[in-house]
């Protein structure tokens, strides 16, 4: 499979082959969905607390005498039917994450480069360069380039200029090869790989 490469000035810079088992499959819903899932849980941080009954600092005597009041038997103020009182099953710290195979989270990786091909979204940058850090004239650069909600993954390290000028874009990310993840791929519309991020890919994918 063959994929066009373009400069960051919107000029063709020749074209690059590509495997077909990491950017030619059919994607499929239910293995990016499980990866996803899997991501945003391993994230989540699991500290939500409620306090419960033995927790609550309140008087613990009986509030009125047991019979002759016609009212309901209580004991302790910090029963959770008491306003202030303990909360019943509430939610307590707990790790969310879950186990995933390690093969099917590499499968998933390629099921996103290759939904991103399918849907027409990968761009193959021949780098991501620029000559200062501001962030005007990038932000020109990707107008005309339609780069609106993108993610950029260059090589295994992003040129600084590069970094510090995108970051005051909104809805464009850039990232390492080695950080790239089936989250970020697909929350935003495009993928742009440098080619030495494809190349690094393909390496570690094959």
């Amino acid at each position: 499979m063959k994929l066009n490469m373009i400069t960051l000035a919107g000029k063709k810079a020749g074209s690059v082959e590509v495997a077909e088992e990491i950017f030619g499959l059919e994607p499929r819903s239910d293995i990016l969905q499980r990866m996803v899932r899997w991501q945003l849980a391993k994230r989540q941080t699991g500290t939500h607390k409620t306090k419960l009954r033995s927790e609550i600092r309140a008087t613990k005597s009986k509030m009125y005498r047991q019979k002759g009041t016609g009212r309901a038997r209580h004991g302790a103020a910090t029963a959770p039917q008491f306003r202030g009182g303990g909360k019943a099953f509430g939610p307590h710290p707990r790790d969310h994450a879950h186990d995933l195979p390690k093969k099917v989270r590499a499968l998933a990786l390629r099921h996103a480069l290759s939904a991103k091909v399918k849907a027409d979204a990968l761009i193959v940058l021949d780098e991501a360069v620029s000559k200062d850090h501001k962030t005007k004239s990038l932000r020109e650069q990707f107008g005309k380039l339609g780069f609106e909600s993108a993610l950029i993954v260059d090589g295994h390290e992003v040129d600084g200029n590069f970094e510090l000028a995108v970051r005051n874009i909104p809805k464009v990310d850039v990232l390492p090869v080695q950080g790239i993840n089936v989250y970020d791929v697909l929350r935003r519309d495009k993928l742009v790989l440098t080619k030495a991020a494809l190349d690094a890919l393909e390496e570690r994918l094959k």
